[in-house]
């Protein structure tokens, strides 16, 4: 028991020491701007694109969860008018972030781990260093690039049908209208708000790309190997998420 929680420390400690220093090699890069800019729009149009109809269906129907629970209970409670508000304040903040940050884990996340795995397992990694190419400025860059891009879109473009999707089902749910739904969104959303879910939403999108180049970078071993990588890049990246998002929380709302 004693040795295989030391090989779980051993390996929490390697794969972190990883991330951190391919975090800043990344960041070097981009700073100096050695983008290879093909790669990064193909990187965009995968983070983005391919991934909005699933990022919208999750944080839509967690809208109609959430909505179809709280808005009949707050008109009978009288708080009919503050149901837009309470909404519209859960998705810009959490929901619309989070759930989106988590089905870019599972759909993008997990397939940049498996993609970069499979090439350091078959040895394309390597063809890359004998060609005098540095794999983190030709994997890595446009792929986190990509995603400090694209994240902060995708969470706009989610949080808007979120609010949208809420006040459908509270007018099916109760009395209210539209305009009363809508009035009370809009004086309970504030510029910090919109701020802080942007600027939570960079740090997601560039996370969850770096998190999952580097498990896949580590691979080793073949087709188990590359099941290894994903499944760590996947939950490394869950709680990296929930860590950010209690950081973003404490320092801007507590």
């Amino acid at each position: 028991m004693f040795r295989a929680f030391g090989n779980q420390f051993t390996d929490f400690v390697t794969t972190l020491g990883a991330i951190i220093e391919n975090g800043f090699i990344t960041l070097k890069y981009i700073i100096m701007g050695q983008i290879e800019r093909k790669e990064l729009m193909d990187q965009c149009v995968r983070f983005g694109i391919s991934s909005l109809p699933i990022t919208l269906s999750i944080v839509g129907m967690t809208s109609i969860i959430v909505t179809s629970q709280v808005a009949s209970e707050m008109v009978k409670q009288g708080g009919g008018n503050f149901v837009g508000l309470l909404v519209s304040i859960l998705i810009v903040r959490e929901v619309g972030a989070v759930m989106s940050g988590f089905a870019i884990i599972s759909m993008i996340g997990s397939s940049l781990a498996s993609e970069i795995a499979t090439m350091r397992v078959t040895e394309q990694i390597d063809a890359i260093q004998v060609l005098k190419v540095n794999p983190i400025r030709y994997l890595f860059v446009p792929r986190v690039l990509s995603g400090i891009i694209m994240m902060p879109l995708l969470v706009i473009i989610a949080s808007a049908f979120g609010v949208i999707t809420g006040a459908v089902t509270t007018t099916l749910t109760t009395e209210l209208t539209y305009k009363a739904y809508f009035d009370s969104a809009w004086i309970g959303i504030y510029m910090k708000d919109l701020s802080v879910c942007l600027l939570k939403s960079v740090a997601f999108g560039g996370t969850i790309a770096l998190i999952s180049c580097s498990c896949g970078y580590q691979a080793s071993g073949g087709a188990k190997g590359v099941g290894l990588a994903t499944n760590k890049a996947v939950v490394w990246s869950l709680v990296a998420i929930v860590i950010w998002d209690l950081i973003f929380s404490i320092t801007f709302f507590f």
